[in-house]
């Protein structure tokens, strides 16, 4: 269970999670500093570690729209939140499964900052409102990507299963 701590609309752009004047910043232990810097007050209880790790943000259609950097993603994953979404942008969703990054698709989601989610496997439920919504799950190939922690770890995993020579 996580606490919504941020409500977005939609077509949230990878701008506005990681603006591209700090995209000299790409090594994914810096680049959460500027996570949502836009937002000065969530990012200032972000950097002071005032959100918990597992909180969730809460987005309509089509989030990570725009360019394909990667530190939107890593921004994002750096301080271990959720993304709960109607839709995400595919090379975002793309990124997001390589690097990683807990993100559910719900197509249907209705919640507010503040509310309490419990995520399970194909359903939201909202604890607030006592609202119940269908998820739509990733591809089991795509999932087990994600529960690796990224496909660098997924790999790695992989080569290690391999009988030795």
């Amino acid at each position: 269970m996580g606490k919504v701590v941020l409500k977005l609309g939609k077509d949230i752009s990878t701008d506005d999670i990681y603006p591209g004047r700090f995209m000299a910043t790409v090594l994914p232990t810096e680049t959460p500093q500027f996570c949502f810097n836009d937002r000065t007050e969530f990012n200032a209880q972000l950097k002071a570690k005032a959100i918990p790790a597992g909180s969730i943000i809460v987005a309509d259609e089509n989030f990570g729209c725009g360019s394909s950097r990667e530190q939107a993603v890593s921004t994002i994953r750096g301080h271990e939140l959720v993304i709960v979404a109607r839709s995400i942008a595919r090379i975002f969703l793309q990124n997001a499964i390589n690097l990683g990054l807990n993100l559910v698709i719900c197509p249907t989601i209705e919640a507010e900052a503040g509310d309490e989610l419990e995520l399970a496997s194909g359903r939201v439920l909202n604890r607030t409102s006592g609202k119940e919504f269908a998820t739509e799950p990733l591809p089991p190939a795509r999932q087990a990507i994600v529960d690796a922690g990224g496909l660098i770890p997924y790999t790695r995993k992989k080569l290690l299963e391999l009988p030795a020579r």
